[in-house]
This record gives structure tokens, sequence and C-alpha cells, in this order.
């Protein structure tokens, strides 16, 4: 069975009042790219995974985990 990465970026987003838009901007990509990873359709780099955590003042596995 493959194994799928999913993640909370949403719902962490949200908790911080941010908009893809502002968040993007904090971590330095376009708001496709924030939306994309939302959706499943895009896998980040490690460099924007630790990105996305620092921004959202979360530990990497709070925000990303590994679906069997």
């Amino acid at each position: 069975m493959a194994e799928r990465l999913s993640n909370r970026l949403h719902d962490l987003r949200a908790e911080r009042d941010l908009t893809q838009a502002a968040l993007a901007e904090l971590v330095g990509v376009s708001r496709k790219t924030i939306n994309t990873v939302e959706n499943g359709i895009f896998i980040p780099s490690t460099l924007l995974a630790l990105k996305l955590a620092r921004a959202l003042g979360r530990p990497v596995e709070e925000i990303f985990s590994l679906d069997d």
C-alpha cells in the first residue's frame, strides 16, 4: 500500500488568521503553492516545510504526517 503525505496546513493557517496569500508572503512562495500544498497536490521540499513550520510556530510533525 502506498503512503500518502497529509497535512493540517489549512487548519493551522486558519487558527492564526492567515490567508493563503499572507502565509505565502511569509515563506516566500506564491499563494497557488500554498493552495496546492493544502490540497495535497504538491509535496513541499524540506526547506519549504521548515519555513511553513516556523511561520506557523509549530513543529513540522504537527503540520505534515504520513498516512498508510
